[in-house]
């Protein structure tokens, strides 16, 4: 199994693997280029997300600066629309359903780490930088869904459809259809229908 494979999975993987860190470096050289380019150059931007995006659906719009690890484990439906300096941590997929609404500074997280300190580190093989031992879980977003700004999803949360999350709200858990929720930690305070 190739760490990448494991990193899908969710089993322990290493980030320094050579695989990894070409296309870990890849999306921060494309998303640098996305960040400093014109405003209105639409063009540019469309080629860049279709080097970037795992995939994305219609009328897609993401804001600059945006910051991504990977890129290619996000999927966005249609007219999905992502404001300025949202965080996308893709270390495993990030679903987006279609019409989400995106405020400003989200965070978005599908990578943890061992909670004891000494099964975070190991020593490195080469005697270089060791980097910290890492799991992930999908994060999966449904549609007509408004995430408010400074909000942070932790990784392995569902958010259902028609879902509206109140600004700097701690996602830790998944959320039912058809809810408001807000809080750190995120609760639901109200159906939405």
């Amino acid at each position: 199994m190739t760490e990448r494979e494991k990193m899908l999975a969710g089993e322990l993987y290493d980030c320094g693997d050579p695989e990894l860190m070409r296309r870990w470096h890849e999306a921060k050289d494309l998303t640098r280029d996305y960040n400093r380019l014109a405003s209105g150059d639409l063009a540019g931007r469309e080629r860049i997300l279709s080097q970037l995006l795992g995939s994305r659906g219609a009328h897609c719009w993401i804001t600059a600066p945006f910051f991504v690890d990977y890129g290619d484990n996000i999927h966005l439906g249609d007219h999905c629309e992502i404001n300025m300096n949202c965080t996308f941590l893709d270390c495993n997929r990030i679903e987006i359903g279609d019409h989400a609404l995106i405020a400003p500074n989200v965070q978005i997280y599908t990578a943890f780490h061992p909670t004891k300190a000494e099964d975070r580190f190991a020593a490195a093989a080469d005697g270089g930088f060791a980097f910290c031992k890492t799991l992930t879980a999908p994060v999966v977003i449904g549609r007509h869904v408004w995430i408010g700004g400074g909000a942070i999803i932790l990784p392995g949360v569902t958010i259902g459809d028609n879902v509206v999350i109140g600004a700097g709200s701690v996602v830790t858990h998944s959320l039912p259809s058809n809810t408001v929720a807000y809080g750190n930690p995120c609760r639901v305070v109200r159906s939405n229908i």
